[in-house]
């Protein structure tokens, strides 16, 4: 079982650093009380490989717990537990520009101190930790998908594949909530006012090349085509898992169908993760 400590400095981003060990399918647990860490250890290691990766956030706000945090640490290796620790930091004045930011108090600020008071005086009571630290990453400067790019590479995990979901829709019904890309498609010409079409929908051939022959929907294929293939790198490279790319017409059942299948098999030539919906192909 792999157990990570996250330790730092508040505000150096702790838990955004669980939020991506997460997506690492690591089981994750922010602050957790030191008195509990024993007894979490225990249950994990009692679990018989259930949780095959677990990270946890020790985020130290009580000026007692700090001289707690390292005898608690020992306590897991008398348990037989490794773990290795991963320590969050950042310079002085970006983490007094993050609080100033989000208008919180520091946790170690006292009456009568400035931010970057509390910021000095928790960085030198950390310095124990920081000196068994097996990793340290310093956030200042860094974006989200820097970090994550960071991360993995310390803790050498492949990268998780980038999923792309293509779906049809029909206006008619409503917009996809979670769509990322929306494309209206009610320009194209509509296999619903043909008669011998209009049962079928854009799966079948009749329709698909009724859709996509016209000069004006090859046009149209071609620019979306090469618009996608140009942003979803870019969506990728910024730290995302997932794309949702919707094509709406009136019902959802001819058009978009169409389209949305004929995008779907392109991107699958690309990449291996595509997968294609149609919510309301069996609807009207």
């Amino acid at each position: 079982m792999e157990f990570l400590i996250i330790s730092g400095m508040s505000g150096a981003g702790k838990s955004q650093a669980a939020d991506i060990l997460e997506d690492m399918d690591y089981y994750c647990v922010d602050n957790l009380p030191l008195a509990l860490l024993p007894r979490f250890a225990e249950l994990c290691l009692a679990s018989q490989g259930r949780y095959e990766r677990v990270a946890l956030v020790t985020d130290v706000r009580e000026r007692e717990s700090l001289g707690a945090l390292l005898p608690a640490l020992d306590g897991l290796w008398e348990m037989g537990l490794e773990y290795r620790i991963l320590f969050m930091e950042a310079d002085v004045p970006t983490i007094v520009r993050r609080y100033k930011s989000s208008r919180r108090p520091h946790p170690m600020q006292e009456p009568g101190d400035t931010v970057e008071d509390a910021v000095r005086r928790e960085a030198r009571s950390l310095a124990p930790v920081r000196e068994r630290a097996d990793y340290i990453i310093n956030t200042s400067g860094l974006t989200t998908s820097m970090l994550q790019s960071r991360i993995r590479e310390l803790l050498d995990r492949k990268e998780r594949s980038f999923a792309v979901m293509v779906s049809a829709f029909g206006y008619k019904y409503g917009l996809p909530i979670d769509a990322d890309l929306v494309f209206d498609v009610r320009f194209l010409p509509n296999p619903y006012y043909v008669a011998q079409l209009r049962p079928h929908s854009g799966l079948d051939a009749d329709v698909s090349k009724f859709v996509l022959d016209r000069p004006e929907s090859q046009a149209f294929m071609e620019r979306l085509l090469a618009l996608l293939d140009y942003i979803i790198p870019l969506y990728a490279e910024e730290g995302r898992y997932t794309l949702h790319i919707a094509i709406g017409c009136t019902g959802g059942r001819h058009r978009s169908v169409a389209v949305a299948n004929a995008v779907a098999a392109h991107l699958s030539e690309r990449r291996e993760n595509v997968t294609a919906t149609f919510r309301d192909i069996d609807k009207g």
